[in-house]
């Protein structure tokens, strides 16, 4: 009678033991309601970013005639490229069909998610938050990545020309560079670290912009007519929108409401801030007077900087970031862009593309592991990640800049892109959109 209740207790403790590792193995996922709220609230920050962000900082640096050409093409932007994220190209950066494809899966997703494809309420990603909330989440980068680019044609380009090139871009430059980075890509497996979008958004965009640039050619009258910006309040708003937008941009990139996202929050802040500083310093001392554009692209360029380094560096980092950064940023703006004599409109190279990279390249300099928990820069004594990060980000800028020629060729060759000498003359507003921004009577 013994043995079997001694039997009977082993079965018994066996069944209880084996339950509990079920349970904790085996546990499904739950949703993070935490996580999830805060992604949701930085998905909105990020959408602040494009309208009205860049939508003011933009319009006010053009001419009166402009303004409206400019805030509506970040609007339909905003439009149209969620659509395309949605349709394709969330799929593309993102899905699994591809992954066991060898090669091509370090190219490109796949086409499993298109329409969201087998993604439901329930579905959870990292973080334990709704996978269709990640999937906003991100659509809000795609959409701002083409709209960076509108500051190097401001002015002179046609709407349709404009529409269709961005579209053509969004799906063969801005997609597959996600995948490479974000989505397991070549990039990824390679350790890139690019925790927002120096690599992604920043260097693809500025060196879109730089090619288009030079390929439209220099607006009516530039370097001899005076062309200001007609409205700086604006461009005030619009920094202001930014900076705050630029929160969920970074802090949201890790997915979660923890303590990587705080540091996030904090190494942005500063590095925008000793950026917008030393931009004004310099203005200061070597033209007498600091301006208010000047503080406001030295803000922006600090912002730029920082997106890639956000999830990997301590304040120190983030303070020689924003100093560096706001140097060279300055240094290609003032003096680079009138040497080589490129009609960059609103600096959207000057600004992005280099700083971009400089953010890029910085990271791989003052990563450290106390925030990434893994890898650390040549600071600390990685010299393979700063190698890493150079190989990266250099060839993020052959393949954007061979993609925006092919892309310029054909788009030109099919609706054109660049607007007429009337249509430039009298302003896109009146030609491309029928509309005035202002009334006589103002």
């Amino acid at each position: 009678m013994k043995k079997i209740f001694r039997c009977f207790g082993v079965i018994v403790g066996l069944f209880l033991c084996s339950s509990v590792a079920l349970a904790q193995g085996g546990e499904a996922a739950t949703l993070d309601s935490g996580n999830t709220a805060w992604i949701m609230a930085a998905t909105m920050l990020v959408m602040l970013m494009t309208i009205p962000g860049l939508a003011f900082f933009y319009g006010g640096m053009v001419r009166r005639k402009n303004v409206l050409s400019v805030m509506m093409q970040c609007i339909v932007l905003t439009a149209v490229i969620t659509i395309e994220w949605i349709v394709y190209g969330y799929s593309a950066v993102f899905g699994t069909g591809f992954a066991d494809s060898g090669i091509v899966g370090e190219f490109i997703g796949g086409f499993d998610k298109i329409f969201l494809h087998g993604i439901s309420k329930d579905t959870l990603t990292s973080g334990n938050i709704p996978e269709v909330l990640f999937a906003l989440f991100q659509c809000k980068f795609a959409v701002i990545t083409p709209a960076l680019i509108v500051g190097a044609f401001a002015e002179r380009i046609k709407f349709s020309g404009f529409l269709l090139f961005s579209i053509l871009w969004t799906i063969l430059v801005y997609n597959p560079m996600a995948h490479w980075v974000w989505g397991g890509g070549w990039m990824m497996r390679m350790g890139a670290l690019d925790f927002a979008g120096g690599t992604v958004v920043h260097i693809t965009a500025g060196t879109s912009a730089l090619i288009l640039a030079i390929m439209l050619g220099k607006r009516k009258g530039y370097g001899t007519n005076m062309m200001i910006p007609h409205n700086i309040p604006h461009v005030v708003l619009g920094t202001a929108l930014l900076w705050l937008g630029w929160f969920g941009f970074n802090a949201g990139s890790g997915l979660a409401a923890d303590g990587l996202a705080a540091n996030a929050f904090l190494v942005t802040h500063l590095a925008t801030s000793v950026a917008a500083v030393t931009w004004m310093t310099m203005e200061w001392l070597l033209h007498k007077k600091p301006t208010v554009i000047g503080i406001c692209t030295g803000a922006v360029a600090g912002l730029v900087a920082i997106t890639p380094a956000a999830g990997s560096v301590d304040a120190l980092g983030a303070l020689f970031i924003g100093l560096i950064s706001a140097i060279i940023c300055f240094t290609s703006v003032a003096y680079l862009k009138p040497k080589f004599g490129y009609d960059d409109s609103l600096d959207a190279f000057g600004v992005h593309g280099v700083g971009g990279f400089v953010g890029a390249i910085l990271t791989g300099v003052f990563a450290t592991q106390v925030i990434t928990d893994g890898a650390q820069g040549a600071l600390y004594g990685d010299w393979h990640q700063l190698g890493v990060q150079a190989v990266v980000n250099l060839a993020a800028i052959v393949f954007a800049a061979a993609m925006t020629f092919i892309l310029f060729k054909f788009v030109d060759k099919t609706v054109g892109l660049r607007a007429d000498e009337k249509s430039e003359a009298i302003g896109l507003d009146i030609s491309q959109h029928g509309e005035i921004a202002y009334s006589e009577e103002e």
